[in-house]
């Protein structure tokens, strides 16, 4: 099974970030696919294929977890990579994003490797062509929106099904702060 640690977004956040998408697609400069709202989230650690036995330790390791609610923030819009863009991303603003993804990252070390590059963001959109990849870019920093603030008070383990619909995502564990 695939699985991923992930912080869910609160409904009106992705809401929020739903209009942020509808103006992505205005620009009417890439095509591809944007994230379904049910799907909206930041991953803190993508696990890849897991075992059952695998995935029994992650959830008794992430079971004893411990952190305490905080507050976090929308960021700035920015692309994976500038020469080629393949994801279209919203960042995410508050320390201890890191805090607990590197919490993470520590209590999982001898099953799966460091998470060396994390940057806290949520994907919006996957584009399979892009019309001009500066203009793009130009534009998107152009587009306003409410720069959210919200509580993070649980972290999930999800199942990724892949279907020819798209990725469904299933809760396996959530675990609240304290």
């Amino acid at each position: 099974m695939r699985a991923f640690i992930a912080i869910e977004m609160p409904e009106n956040v992705k809401q929020e970030l739903t209009k942020i998408q509808k103006e992505i697609d205005k620009l009417a400069l890439i095509k591809g696919k944007f994230t379904e709202f049910e799907n909206l989230h930041l991953t803190l650690k993508f696990l890849g294929e897991i075992s059952r036995s695998e995935l029994e330790a992650v959830k008794e390791r992430l079971g004893s977890i411990k952190f305490d609610p905080f507050e976090a923030e929308l960021g700035e819009l920015g692309v994976f990579s500038e020469d080629f863009i393949r994801i279209v991303w919203i960042g995410l603003n508050g320390k201890e994003m890191f805090e607990i993804q590197k919490q993470v990252d520590k209590m999982l070390e001898d099953i799966f490797p460091p998470e060396n590059r994390f940057m806290a963001h949520v994907t919006l959109a996957r584009p399979k062509f892009v019309e001009d990849k500066q203009v793009f870019i130009n534009e998107l920093k152009k587009i306003s929106f409410e720069k959210m603030k919200f509580k993070v008070d649980n972290i999930s383990l999800k199942e990724s099904e892949l279907t020819k619909q798209g990725a469904k995502y299933s809760d396996l564990l959530m675990v609240r702060g304290m």
